[in-house]
Formats: C-alpha cells, sequence, structure tokens
C-alpha cells in the first residue's frame, strides 16, 4: 500500500482528535487556511508564515510533500495548502508550537549528524532513511524517542491539513451532500466483494 492510501485509511479515524479538535473544527480551519490562501493567489503574492521562520517553512513544506507527493489523482501536500494549514495550527494552537519546532530542529540534527547537511539538503533516499527509522514507533530505537513524537504528530497535521482541503475531499471521492434521485441498492460488484446478497 503506498503512502497516500495508508493516510487516506488513517484520515478515516479521528486525526482531529490528536490535536485535540473535532472533525467540525479541522473542517473549518481547513476552510479559513483555502479563503486565505485564495486572497494570497488573487494578489499574486508568496504567502508569508505567521509563525515558522525561513528555514524550518523550507523544512514544512519538503517533509510535507514527503508525507502527501503528487500522484496521478491528485497535487501534493503544498498544493493543496498543507503548509499554510499547519502555520495556521501553530498560530491557532500556541501550546503545539515547542513540539513542532523541537521537532523540526531535531530533524536537522538527525539529518546532519548522518549526512552533514539539512534535512532539506538532502537527497530523497537519505531523507527516507531517517524517516523510514521515526514513522514506525514499534520498530524505532529508544534515542529516536524524540523524533517519532515529532513525526507522528507531524504526519497527523498533514493528513488533516490534505484531506480537509478541497483537493483532498476530491482525492477521496467523496460524493455526499448530492440527491439521490432513485436508490437501487449497493452496486453487484460491491456486494459480491463484501461476500454478501440481498436474498
Amino acid at each position: 500500500m503506498d503512502r497516500r492510501n495508508a493516510l487516506k485509511l488513517a484520515a478515516a479515524a479521528p486525526f482531529a482528535s490528536a490535536i485535540s479538535w473535532t472533525s467540525a473544527e479541522a473542517q473549518q480551519a481547513g476552510a479559513a487556511v483555502q479563503d486565505a490562501l485564495r486572497e494570497v493567489r488573487a494578489t499574486g503574492q508568496q504567502y508569508e508564515p505567521k509563525f515558522f521562520n525561513a528555514r524550518e517553512w523550507q523544512t514544512v513544506r519538503v517533509l510535507s510533500d514527503t508525507i502527501i507527493p503528487a500522484d496521478d489523482r491528485s497535487g501534493s501536500a503544498t498544493e493543496a495548502g498543507v503548509p499554510e494549514f499547519i502555520d495556521f495550527m501553530m498560530t491557532d494552537r500556541p501550546e503545539m508550537q515547542t513540539a513542532i519546532r523541537g521537532g523540526l530542529s531535531w530533524l536537522d540534527t538527525e539529518t546532519r549528524d548522518r549526512f552533514s547537511a539539512t534535512f532539506v539538503e538532502c537527497t530523497e533516499d537519505q531523507r527516507a532513511a531517517v524517516l523510514n527509522d521515526i514513522a514506525w514507533p514499534s520498530r524505532a530505537r529508544p534515542g529516536h524517542s524524540h523524533g517519532v513524537r515529532f513525526f507522528n504528530r507531524f504526519r497527523d497535521l498533514v493528513a488533516t491539513g490534505f484531506w480537509s482541503s478541497r483537493m483532498g475531499v476530491e482525492d477521496l471521492r467523496y460524493i455526499g451532500n448530492t440527491v439521490v434521485p432513485e436508490w437501487n441498492g449497493c452496486p453487484p460488484e460491491a456486494l459480491a466483494k463484501l461476500g454478501v446478497s440481498y436474498d
């Protein structure tokens, strides 16, 4: 299963609870960020982060796209406005600031120790080597516990930001909130896959 599909399954769980938001609050935040992005883009200007410094902002963007890259169904996390969503979260939920800023610093320290480069300066394979060591808590070494906690929280933020954006909702192919004039039951192929029938 690829990263996007794994995250999509996880998105069905209450990601917002990991950041002490209800699903409705996450949707509201996502909508607010998308509105703000539209306004910025309409002026032809670049978004200026309210919390992250320039180095952190670059890392947030690269890490977000590493977690949810573009594929044949939709764009990447940055194209969906996820870094802006995370920046919004940092100003809205200041209690998260230290953990996220500390985690970004940990990431650069780890890649400097291993590869003599910041996370952004590393190759894709080098980044993957570090992230693979912190992405699965049960397999991580005790010395990586700070990185594991940071990455789990950051991944939750990316998933929440992506699947509360217009692009993310379209990626899910959500077709709710539409009128169904006639209901003919579950499609036969879905019934067959489940091994059930109406008989």
